[in-house]
């Protein structure tokens, strides 16, 4: 008997993933996620989503996007939230990752390990071009990442820059088009 068939066999049963969609304010980044869930709902899988406390813009119990399409969510005040809250869930979304804590990225490989797919979304830079929050260490551990852009309000390129309009040097200013617009590389260093 050769080795390959003496000691390997093939793993039947559910494999787990990481996807993330990533990009600037304005870029369609929640879309796509309720897009995704939504097809998963179709699918008929037993779907959770979940999105940061921190994030009451549109709804307290729903995920929305800025063209007003939503999807119910749990609100939670950290990513261990969501590993108590989507026991034998098959599909695990999540909203505006960037302001979770650190152990998100570990929340979604344990999710993924045990068979769950895992679909988030957030900013990966903030305001001042930076890496944000837990979206670095997600996209290192990722299967699949979906980097969408905006359109930059100043010249119509694509845009991969949320400027900050509001005079707040806070790392964290949760906010709409009164204090954020998409902008292209050169339109965004031009400030």
């Amino acid at each position: 008997m050769l080795f390959s068939e003496q000691n390997f066999s093939k793993k039947i049963g559910p494999k787990g993933s990481i996807e993330i969609i990533c990009g600037s304010m304005f870029s369609g980044k929640t879309e796509e996620l309720i897009r995704r869930l939504k097809r998963a709902q179709i699918a008929k899988l037993k779907v959770e989503i979940f999105k940061p406390k921190i994030d009451n813009r549109y709804d307290e119990d729903a995920v929305v996007s800025h063209d007003n399409n939503s999807i119910p969510s749990t609100a939670v005040e950290n990513a261990d939230a969501i590993l108590l809250l989507s026991v034998n869930t098959e599909v695990v979304g999540i909203d505006e990752a960037q302001f979770f804590d650190g152990n998100l990225a570990d929340v979604c490989n344990k999710l993924a390990n045990k068979g769950v797919r895992v679909i988030v979304a957030g900013l990966d830079m903030d305001f001042k071009g930076k890496p944000f929050g837990p979206i670095p260490a997600l996209l290192s551990i990722a299967e699949h990442i979906t980097k969408v852009h905006a359109v930059c309000v100043c010249c119509g390129a694509p845009a991969l820059y949320s400027f900050r309009t509001a005079s707040n040097d806070g790392k964290i200013l949760i906010g709409e088009k009164e204090s954020y617009e998409p902008r292209c590389r050169d339109c965004y260093n031009t400030k």
